[in-house]
């Protein structure tokens, strides 16, 4: 025994300071703990020494990045925190007196402070596995969400363990207790409960990853995916935003992921020219004749001449009106010419979707839709595509005497106003009967 608090001189000592047995008794007690306190901090700062010093230097050499991540992590230095509890835990026995009372409760102590220890360590290195998964290359799939659930049921289970220790209890004593908590547990981790089940759903699924373009309407979210969690989804919006979306509104919730355009290569383009259906007239000869001047029209108009005069001539019909037979019209060699422009252009894929095609008539004129795929997903180089398509086709809609219907706007009221007010004196405008 390496210490002795029994020795009669020294008993008789206290007895005369006013101590009885109690305050003896208390003295051994707090003694006993600063010995034992003593000779853990100097296990530890031996141990943090050693793996600080012969671990950094292994970390240094080795070729792999996991080690990175656990010396950065702290991994190695907070497992050196095991040692004082473990000599505490071995020791006490040796060095006390066995039947002192003090013993359990140093070992109880130091059984705490391992469970503790053994709970950062293994968070340590959860935290340090998500760092080394993200550094990937080429990994979108995210795990943060596993790590998190893994990271509760370790303070959950580590929590029990503590307690039953501390209580001196077993731990099926406290989870047989559960039960009766269960509604208490269901309220206090609901999102907690949620995030975990869609967290599982979206990870399954694949519905989104770290770096997704999504949109969410219903929060307002559209941008960049830039982290997932057990219970939130960030979402870096294009305006330089943050959104945190909960992770079971992906999975209760519609929402678009833009994912499938990215990883296709091309971007659609969904767009429409009103025309104005007065300025649709079949094709005079004068008219095909000028056309014909356009390039890219002119083997279709050839083509398309030939095939119309032979079925007029098979049909025998009268070509003196041009309501017998077949005839081109402006509209349909305008929409041929569209077709062929977009063919033309490098940056429209032709392998994707192409399509050219008029919707249905209204009172917004006579939509021609353009309906294609670009070569390209950078958003500005999209735009810049887009619009010079439109610029180039509504600047050639003259070229087939077709019009743009658009609502008038004040030059055009204030145009109709001076073409019908005579020059001089200003006129009234005729006004409705009973005015």
């Amino acid at each position: 025994m390496f210490l002795d608090l029994t020795n009669a001189d020294f008993k008789r000592w206290l007895a005369g300071q006013g101590w009885g047995t109690t305050g003896f008794a208390l003295l051994d007690s707090m003694l006993v703990l600063g010995a034992a306190l003593l000779l853990g901090i100097l296990a530890q700062v031996v141990s943090r020494a050693l793996i600080r010093r012969h671990m950094r230097r292994w970390v240094e050499r080795s070729r792999t990045r996991f080690d990175d991540m656990l010396y950065k992590k702290k991994v190695f230095s907070r497992l050196s925190r095991l040692v004082p509890g473990v000599a505490v835990y071995w020791v006490a026995p040796i060095a006390f007196d066995p039947k002192s009372p003090a013993i359990e409760l140093i070992q109880r102590v130091a059984l705490v402070y391992i469970l503790i220890v053994v709970a950062t360590v293994i968070h340590s290195l959860l935290a340090a596995i998500d760092d080394y998964y993200r550094s990937l290359p080429s990994i979108g799939i995210p795990i943060k969400s596993y790590i998190q659930m893994a990271g509760l049921l370790v303070t959950l289970v580590s929590g029990v363990l503590v307690i039953a220790v501390s209580l001196n209890k077993s731990p099926l004593f406290f989870l047989s207790g559960l039960g009766a908590m269960t509604a208490v547990l269901l309220l206090v981790f609901k999102d907690a409960l949620l995030g975990m089940v869609a967290s599982i759903q979206l990870a399954a699924n694949d519905l989104v990853r770290i770096g997704d373009w999504i949109e969410v309407p219903k929060y307002g979210a559209d941008g960049e995916v830039t982290d997932i969690t057990l219970t939130t989804v960030k979402v870096k919006n294009w305006d330089k935003t943050l959104s945190m979306l909960p992770s079971y509104s992906l999975v209760s919730d519609a929402f678009r992921n833009w994912r499938g355009m990215q990883d296709s290569g091309g971007r659609r383009i969904k767009r429409s020219i009103p025309l104005d259906m007065s300025s649709v007239r079949h094709c005079t000869p004068e008219m095909l004749e000028r056309m014909r001047g356009i390039q890219l029209l002119t083997s279709y108009l050839d083509r398309k001449i030939a095939e119309i005069d032979e079925y007029n001539r098979v049909h025998e019909c009268d070509s003196t009106r041009l309501i017998n037979g077949r005839r081109l019209t402006n509209l349909g060699v305008f929409r041929a010419y569209v077709d062929a422009y977009l063919r033309s252009q490098s940056r429209i894929r032709d392998d994707f979707t192409f399509l050219v095609r008029q919707l249905e008539p209204s009172t917004n004129g006579m939509p021609l839709e353009i309906y294609v795929f670009t070569a390209t997903i950078q958003w500005a180089v999209y735009e810049t595509i887009q619009a010079d398509l439109f610029d180039h086709l509504l600047a050639v809609l003259p070229e087939f005497e077709l019009r743009v219907l658009q609502i008038p706007g004040g030059s055009d009221v204030r145009a109709v106003a001076d073409a019908i007010r005579p020059t001089g004196e200003g006129t009234r405008l005729p006004q409705a009967p009973g005015a």
